[in-house]
C-alpha cells in the first residue's frame, strides 16, 4: 500500500525546458487541493540554492518534495534530501530528464503527479563524484564538453545538443585515462567516460544497459576514440541497448574509483547535467540505497 503523502513541496525551476510554467503552479495547487493535499512552492533563483533549501527543509518537513524542472533540478532537490526523510517526487520538465526515464515515472505531467497517491518507494544509490553529489550520470571528455557548450548557450531541447555534438566532434581530441578501482587498474584512451549509477541518457542513450540503480555498485563507461566511419554503428548501439557489443566500449563496475589525466592537474566533468572544473585525481564513492524516491507502482 502507498505512503499516504500529505503535505507537499513543489521545487520550481522557472527556466527548465522549453515548457511554460505559468500557470502550472495554479495546476499543481489544484490538483492537492482536489486530493486532500496541501501544496507548498520553492522557487529556485540560481544564487545557493542548495543551502536555502536546506535551510528551508530543516525549518518545515514535507512528506515528499517534488523537482518540477530538469536533471539540474531534480540533482538540487535531492541532495537537498539527504538529511531529512522526505521522500523524492519528480515532475520531468527538463530538456532530459534523464533520472526520471531510468525510474520510469511517466514525462507527462498529469500522469507523473498520480504518482502522489498511487506509487512505490524506491531507495536508490546516490554517488559523490570529488565531493559533488549525483544521483544519476557524470562523465568526462567529449560529453562534458558539449554539456558545458549547451550549458553555455540560448537554446534548449534535443536538437541544440545535437548541433554542438556535430560541431565539436571534428575538432575534439581524446585524452588518455587511469583509472584505480576496487576491482582492477586500467589506463587507456577514451572519447568519452561515463560515471554510471543509472542507464540512460536523457537524450535515450543507454550507456550502461542492465545496470540497477539499488546494487550497491557504479558503473564506469568507456568509449574508446572510433573512426568517423564507424560511428553509425556504435550510435545504433547505444540506442538499442547493446552497448556491450561494439568494439569501441567497455564497461567497469564498481564501489569505489580513482581517475587521473596523465599531464593535467584538472578536468571537465558533467554531473547530473551540470558542468564543472574538478581538481584531479577524481574520486568516486557510493552511498548504497541513500536517496528515497517517488516511482510508478510495479504489475
Amino acid at each position: 500500500m502507498a505512503e499516504q503523502l500529505r503535505h507537499l513541496l513543489f521545487v520550481l525551476n522557472p527556466v527548465s525546458g522549453d515548457i511554460d510554467k505559468d500557470k502550472l503552479e495554479t495546476t499543481l495547487q489544484q490538483t492537492c487541493t482536489e486530493h486532500g493535499r496541501t501544496a507548498a512552492f520553492w522557487h529556485t533563483t540560481g544564487e545557493d540554492d542548495l543551502q536555502k533549501l536546506t535551510q528551508h527543509l530543516a525549518r518545515q518537513r514535507y512528506d515528499a518534495v517534488f523537482a518540477v524542472g530538469g536533471d539540474g533540478t531534480v540533482k538540487l532537490v535531492a541532495e537537498a534530501l539527504l538529511t531529512t526523510d522526505s521522500i523524492l517526487g519528480i515532475l520531468p520538465m527538463g530538456s532530459g530528464n534523464g533520472l526520471s526515464k531510468d525510474l520510469h515515472i511517466p514525462q507527462d505531467t498529469d500522469e507523473a503527479l498520480e504518482l502522489i497517491w498511487d506509487h512505490e518507494v524506491q531507495a536508490i544509490d546516490t554517488v559523490r563524484v570529488n565531493g559533488q553529489f549525483s544521483a544519476h550520470l557524470a562523465d568526462l571528455g567529449f560529453n562534458a564538453l558539449v554539456v558545458k557548450k549547451f550549458c553555455e548557450g540560448d537554446t534548449r531541447g534535443p536538437g541544440a545538443y545535437v548541433r554542438i555534438a556535430l560541431a565539436e566532434y571534428g575538432e575534439y581530441e581524446p585524452l588518455r585515462y587511469r583509472i584505480e578501482t576496487d576491482e582492477e587498474e586500467v589506463e587507456t584512451e577514451a572519447f568519452m567516460l561515463t560515471i554510471a549509477n543509472a542507464n540512460t541518457f536523457g537524450s535515450n542513450v543507454v550507456i550502461n544497459p542492465n545496470s540497477r540503480l539499488d546494487d550497491g555498485k557504479f558503473e564506469i563507461c568507456l568509449v574508446a576514440p572510433f573512426p568517423a566511419e564507424a560511428a553509425p554503428g556504435l550510435l545504433y548501439r547505444l540506442y538499442t541497448q547493446a552497448f556491450d557489443t561494439s568494439d569501441y566500449t567497455r564497461r567497469l563496475s564498481c564501489r569505489r574509483a580513482t581517475i587521473r589525466v596523465p599531464g593535467h592537474e584538472k578536468a571537465l566533468v558533467q554531473v547530473d547535467g551540470e558542468p564543472l572544473e574538478l581538481e584531479l585525481p577524481i574520486t568516486i564513492e557510493i552511498s548504497p540505497q541513500s536517496l528515497r524516491v517517488l516511482t510508478p507502482r510495479q504489475g
